[in-house]
């Protein structure tokens, strides 16, 4: 576990400083726009790109050297980050400049992202998968924990250019200990086969199709994360819109969905998961989406503060339990190809349900539960209440109850429920 343990590290370091931005910019677009629109054109921004060239950088993981892609990954975040801050500190930054830098990111942070994950088959142990995961999870988790309440803090008394700074700090140490350790690179099968460049570029969708277990999880996750981005896209704004912009409250919210998260990743990590994985998708997901539903409904910051760490406690068993069953199943020498395939097909719906979300909120929801709105006056209106922040609460709620629906639905799926009982081939 020693090479896994040191890229960890590094990989923390960056994701803390990356969600430090990510905060402190959400808070810096609410702040010069008001709307939940541009926040969630963000989100389409950065999805859109990893979706175009997922294919092709499952083709490049698979073929060249994935410590060299992850270098890459990490040097383009490090130079978008530089740009951003150049022009806010030259008064020149506008939304449209955060969508361009965001789908830049993406792009290479997803083939950064592809070729670490294709590699930890090679790093760790099989019996060690979920735990390896689990401590992945623990990556986002952790920064959950300690980036808002740092950003926040920072963020009022430097403005955005200091979130930035230590941004740029975090991306060397990324980049000093992927230097200090050797990722083994796997015998490529595209580069021993005659198969032609359409062949590899369709391989994936080709293992997929020919394994009906995974082709219906990959469906599962598809519904899923459609849910998942319409719901989160308007919960920072509707946080703030209730909590009158007060970026330390959202801070200290986000922190306790961090710690929530990093005991449940620790207890994943120590536990193994449960024996049966699919348990851990299904119930730990239904769990989740209540929690969403009681943070829309409820007003009182005591509650939330309960809520997001009983939530975040469930949130690294869903994708841990999957990302185990896909190691377990799929040739290292393959991996790359298939988990850009399966990326597309399950994020297909993400940047449609931000796309939606939006709008949804700005034109319809909120408008909706104002003083004058049409739902006001109705039992709605009760629930909810009246005002900024109303109709986006209402909107979440409706979305994270259907995710309930869905993820105890599963359980009337019968090739997600024989999945694990099914012998898997490791070529297509």
């Amino acid at each position: 576990m020693r090479t896994f343990l040191i890229i960890w590290l590094g990989q923390f370091a960056s994701l803390l400083g990356s969600e430090m931005t990510n905060f402190a910019i959400t808070i810096w677009a609410w702040e010069v726009t008001g709307q939940a629109t541009p926040l969630s054109f963000i989100m389409v921004a950065t999805q859109i790109p990893r979706l175009l060239i997922s294919p092709f950088a499952g083709l490049w993981v698979d073929r060249f050297n994935r410590k060299t892609l992850m270098f890459l990954g990490d040097t383009v975040a490090g130079l978008s980050t530089v740009v951003i801050l150049a022009l806010f500190l030259t008064d020149h930054l506008q939304i449209w400049h955060l969508y361009l830098s965001g789908g830049i990111n993406s792009i290479f942070g997803y083939v950064q992202g592809l070729a670490h994950s294709a590699s930890m088959s090679l790093i760790v142990a099989e019996r060690h998968y979920a735990r390896a995961a689990a401590f992945e999870s623990l990556q986002l988790s952790g920064s959950y924990v300690v980036a808002p309440a740092i950003a926040g803090g920072i963020y009022a008394i430097t403005g955005l250019s200091g979130i930035l700074a230590i941004d740029l700090a975090t991306f060397g140490v990324a980049i000093a200990t992927l230097c200090a350790v050797k990722i083994p690179q796997p015998v490529s099968a595209c580069q021993t086969s005659d198969e032609s460049a359409w062949q590899s570029l369709t391989f994936g969708f080709c293992y997929l199709w020919q394994h009906p277990g995974l082709r219906t999880l990959l469906g599962f996750f598809l519904i899923s994360n459609f849910i998942n981005s319409a719901s989160f896209s308007v919960f920072v704004p509707m946080v703030l819109a209730r909590n009158g912009n007060n970026a330390a409250a959202m801070g200290t919210l986000f922190s306790f969905f961090g710690v929530g998260g990093l005991i449940g990743g620790l207890t994943l990590g120590v536990w193994g998961g449960p024996q049966r994985r699919i348990h851990g998708i299904f119930i730990f997901s239904a769990i989740w989406k209540v929690g969403l539903m009681v943070l829309a409904i409820t007003r009182n910051f005591a509650v939330h503060i309960g809520t997001a760490l009983a939530s975040g406690f469930c949130s690294p068993f869903p994708g841990s339990c999957s990302q185990a069953i896909w190691r377990s199943q799929v040739a290292p020498e393959v991996q790359g190809r298939v988990f850009a395939s399966r990326f597309l097909v399950t994020q297909l719906a993400t940047p449609l349900g931000a796309a939606i979300a939006g709008p949804l909120a700005d034109h319809v929801f909120e408008p909706a539960l104002q003083t004058e709105g049409l739902l006001a006056d109705t039992l709605l209106g009760q629930i909810f209440g009246v005002g900024a922040g109303a109709g986006m609460a209402l909107q979440m709620t409706l979305f994270a109850s259907f995710g309930l629906v869905v993820a105890l639905g599963g359980y009337g799926i019968k090739p997600l429920m024989t999945l694990e009982d099914t012998p898997i081939k490791t070529a297509a």
